[in-house]
């Protein structure tokens, strides 16, 4: 198996890769290591590499019981931020979807947005922060 110890990698099922990759980088500080739209993309945030992969894609082929892979649901990445209602007030201004409002709890603040496929992101500020 191969270790790299220095990247997560999560993929991302999307409808459209290129608005995917536009939104990433826009709106949450992503940078493009390949873009082979309309199949796939994957961008990178730290030690995130991100795969965004579209219906064309070789992820989006079918389960052999019939299931055809989609984005949504409720796993998602979690990025830390300095100050989430700065973050929150920047992203809705851009018209950025959000599933819910600030919530806190012992740990932090936290907060879920979608992309434009409408899979989740957690905006997460540490306590005490």
């Amino acid at each position: 198996m191969i270790q790299d110890t220095n990247m997560v990698h999560v993929r991302y099922m999307v409808d459209d890769v290129e608005a995917a990759v536009v939104f990433y980088t826009t709106h949450l500080g992503f940078t493009v290591l390949t873009n082979a739209g309309p199949a796939f993309a994957d961008v990178k945030r730290g030690n995130l590499r991100l795969l965004l992969s579209g219906p064309s894609s070789s992820a989006g082929r079918p389960m052999p019981d019939g299931r055809q892979p989609s984005p949504g649901g409720w796993n998602r990445i979690h990025l830390l931020v300095d100050d989430i209602e700065a973050e929150v007030a920047r992203l809705r201004g851009a018209g950025v979807r959000f599933r819910n409002d600030v919530v806190t709890g012992p740990g932090g603040k936290q907060i879920l947005l979608d992309d434009p496929s409408g899979n989740p992101i957690e905006l997460f500020q540490p306590a005490g922060r």
